[in-house]
């Protein structure tokens, strides 16, 4: 079954979320493992949610793209991550 991965980053703007978006390109070249990503800003800040194959796809992903990408762009502070195993995925319009 699919790993769930929720992200909460306070220091996360829109802006450095759109910029570490195309930097690491993850819609033109997805990153091997990955099977679904949302974003979204709340009260608290940054949020995310992705589905991946393993928690070793996720940690392979954060260490070769998305820290350096993170670094490139001058991000501040440290994500609040959850991993769990996913029970079940309904995704009928995806």
């Amino acid at each position: 079954m699919a790993t769930v991965m929720l992200m909460h980053w306070p220091e996360v703007t829109k802006e450095k979320y759109e910029e570490v978006r195309r930097d690491v390109n993850w819609e033109g070249e997805p990153p091997v493992g990955a099977k679904f990503h949302t974003a979204w800003m709340a009260a608290d800040g940054f949020h995310v949610l992705d589905l991946w194959d393993s928690p070793a796809h996720f940690e392979n992903f954060v260490q070769q793209r998305l820290m350096p990408s993170v670094q490139r762009v001058g991000v501040d502070g440290q994500p609040k991550v959850e991993i769990a195993e996913s029970l079940s995925v309904f995704a009928p319009n995806v």
